[in-house]
């Protein structure tokens, strides 16, 4: 009786484990597997510009960043972990390594590809970040690398199942405002943004080539409230040109995914409402669980908007506040790891009223 109770478990197990896995070349995964890349700037950056030639301003490789859950300073812009965990989290992946990470090999999750400062525009912070198009370059490269190690049927599979999520446009509009840059002398605002949303297009087109179908983004979150841009705007005060863009960029994204829904072959793709988000949480704090909206945790200066975190830039003084956990931003510009959460969760699993034409948790679930 103990060895047919045996050999029924054994068996029960088996086939569980021969349903559920499919191998791909010496890589055996779920069935219906979806890996995650992920492409943009400080947001989404899980630590690329650990390994790459640049300044402290655009990296987060110590204290006290990434302290509130990882115990270290991983390179993300927060006290703990980013949207792209959770998102990996919520279905049901590793955290997504940078993809320049040395020692990182099995792409079959995903990879992350981001890069602090990196903009859609090639001219943003230029020699010092990852910028877009050469994310396109590195994606291409793994591409290659899957098919090797998969094969083309495999790899085709892999890329074609995959959800994408962007990241971008931050930066070439922020840069205009902290570099005093006179590039709205030779162009309008609508014509800069084009320039943004065109290289993003073409970004998605070749992605698109290589197999992706399914395309995550947030929209361009209310840029001129955050504390960096408001302790450089006379008077402290929301800067209104940097919103505006932001605006206008956001109208642009969303008839461009429109028109590229129409124009490509099954292409499926959620964007979320993040300026909306964003603003109602700087606005009404203590509504969503933060006592406050505007001030961020670690920084100096007006709404600690100068971005001294951690000492290791230009200003040295920072201060640091106790629970990051009662804040939306923990540094100048970035969320703490309790909005990332709140942001992520709306992204997966938010309604119509907040994200659309559908959630990520719909997009992983499409095979």
């Amino acid at each position: 009786m103990m060895n047919l109770r045996f050999n029924f478990c054994f068996l029960v197990l088996f086939t569980t484990l021969f349903i559920s896995t499919h191998c791909l070349g010496p890589f055996c995964l779920p069935e219906k597997h979806v890996a995650l890349f992920i492409f943009g700037d400080s947001v989404f950056d899980s630590g690329n510009n650990n390994y790459i030639n640049t300044i402290t301003d655009y990296q987060a490789n110590y204290e006290p960043y990434g302290e509130n859950f990882f115990k270290y300073s991983s390179g993300r812009f927060s006290d703990g972990r980013i949207i792209p965990d959770f998102i990996a989290e919520f279905a049901k992946l590793p955290f997504i390594t940078p993809y320049l990470h040395p020692d990182y090999h099995h792409y079959t999750d995903g990879a992350n590809f981001a890069s602090a400062g990196a903009g859609a525009l090639a001219e943003t912070h230029q020699g010092l970040v990852v910028d877009l198009k050469t994310q396109l370059s590195n994606f291409k490269n793994l591409e290659k690398l899957l098919r090797k190690k998969l094969g083309d049927a495999e790899a085709k599979t892999l890329l074609f199942r995959s959800v994408y999520l962007i990241s971008i446009g931050s930066n070439d509009y922020a840069s205009v405002f902290t570099r005093n840059s006179n590039v709205f002398q030779s162009s309008s605002q609508k014509e800069y943004v084009d320039m943004v949303i065109g290289n993003l297009t073409f970004v998605i087109k070749e992605i698109y080539k290589k197999g992706g179908r399914k395309f995550g983004f947030p929209n361009m979150a209310p840029l001129g409230c955050v504390p960096l841009l408001r302790a450089i705007n006379p008077g402290n005060k929301w800067n209104q040109e940097l919103t505006t863009l932001a605006e206008l960029h956001n109208k642009a994204l969303s008839e461009v995914l429109q028109k590229l829904e129409n124009d490509l072959d099954g292409f499926k793709y959620s964007i979320a409402d993040t300026f909306t988000s964003l603003s109602e949480r700087i606005n009404n704090p203590l509504k969503y669980g933060f006592k406050e909206g505007s001030i961020a945790c670690c920084g100096t200066g007006p709404f600690r908007g100068i971005n001294s975190c951690g000492g290791k830039r230009s200003v040295k003084e920072y201060e640091l506040c106790e629970n990051a956990g009662e804040y939306v931003f923990f540094d100048t510009a970035h969320p703490t790891e309790k909005l990332n959460q709140q942001l992520a969760e709306l992204m997966w699993s938010g309604t119509l009223d907040v994200v659309g034409p559908y959630n990520l948790k719909a997009l992983f679930e499409l095979i």
